[in-house]
């Protein structure tokens, strides 16, 4: 039977989440119990112990977040650091995008029993599609699940003019990839993912996609690296291989439309909704598109000190958007 002191000292690590200190003083109790002839209870306490262990340094890996100040130095100039708290519930994303996240987030939290078995789970991953359907926002969402800081990779930064001093920092970030976990994103990848044969490539460009491709291959770590392009026709064919995961985002479909116009309504109502009606008018925005729409229609809402959203005014500001998205495609 463990003593008075034993069980103290129990109950106070328990108070002070010291863990060693707990586990410590739980074999000590598991190996009195054995001297007194106690041992199949001794047994059963060591084994609950060390599952208790394995299940900490697991947690420790996957669910703690990593504890880090901003990157110091010349990693300062290269990477932006957030701590986010999104959640793959405030994202609407259709069947197939959704799936893939589930599964990468699965995987990242059973890293160290995959890791065990000999395998990697999902961890470099390559996200395309057009702007405005989710890519920047996948990342946070990532790192909310995985309560992981993000690291946003500054390519204005890291691409200099100077023969070799691009790819000597991009080394500095795969040094930090290595160091310390967390999700880091190339957004725009394809300024430095570009085909190799382009006409207007540089050769500068191609020692850094050389770099880039042999340092992620490489790359073993714990963090999870993400590449996010608008125009996935432009990267070299090499950068697909390096891929766990290559996950296409597209424009939101008439459910999809649907579904986001009344997340962001929550709070504030829609007057005679006509969802169909309102999904058809938005039909070829994309989700960063509706989204802003909608927080039009509802300051408009406010400004005039109404209750509830007019669906004339959510149509006219989705109209509106459309309106400035073919402007902007024109002037491409």
């Amino acid at each position: 039977m463990a003593s008075a002191d034993q069980l103290k000292a129990l109950l106070k690590s328990h108070i002070a989440s010291d863990d060693t200190h707990f586990f410590s003083v739980a074999m000590q109790i598991a190996a009195h119990e054995a001297k007194l002839g106690h041992g199949k209870l001794a047994e059963e306490m060591r084994a609950l112990i060390d599952a208790a262990k394995s299940r900490r340094t697991a947690e420790s890996i996957t669910k703690k977040p990593t504890p880090i100040a901003q990157p110091r130095g010349e990693l300062s100039n290269l990477l932006e650091v957030t701590y986010p708290s999104a959640r793959l519930n405030d994202m609407v994303l259709d069947d197939a995008v959704e799936t893939s996240l589930k599964r990468i987030i699965l995987e990242q939290r059973n890293f160290s029993k995959i890791r065990g078995h000999g395998l990697s789970p999902r961890r470099k991953l390559l996200l395309v599609g057009p702007p405005g359907t989710g890519k920047t926002m996948t990342a946070s969402v990532l790192a909310g699940e995985l309560n992981i800081p993000l690291f946003l990779v500054r390519l204005d930064a890291l691409i200099t003019k100077f023969m070799g001093e691009t790819a000597a920092k991009l080394r500095q970030v795969f040094e930090a990839i290595s160091d310390v976990r967390g999700i880091y994103f190339f957004d725009e990848f394809d300024a430095i993912g570009s085909q190799r044969g382009l006409t207007n490539d540089v050769g500068e460009i191609r020692r850094v996609l050389n770099s880039f491709l042999q340092m992620i291959e490489q790359d073993s770590s714990n963090s999870v690296v993400i590449a996010a392009t608008n125009h996935p026709e432009l990267l070299d064919y090499a950068v697909f291989r390096r891929f766990d995961d290559v996950i296409e985002y597209g424009l939101p479909q008439r459910e999809q439309i649907i579904a986001l116009l009344k997340a962001r309504l929550v709070n504030f109502k829609l007057r005679a909704p006509r969802w169909n009606t309102l999904a058809a008018t938005a039909e070829g925005l994309s989700y960063s598109d509706v989204a802003r729409a909608t927080e039009e229609a509802i300051k408009n809402a406010i400004i005039h000190d109404q209750h509830c959203v007019s669906p004339t005014d959510l149509e006219k500001t989705l109209e509106e958007r459309k309106v400035m998205r073919s402007r902007m495609t024109l002037t491409k």
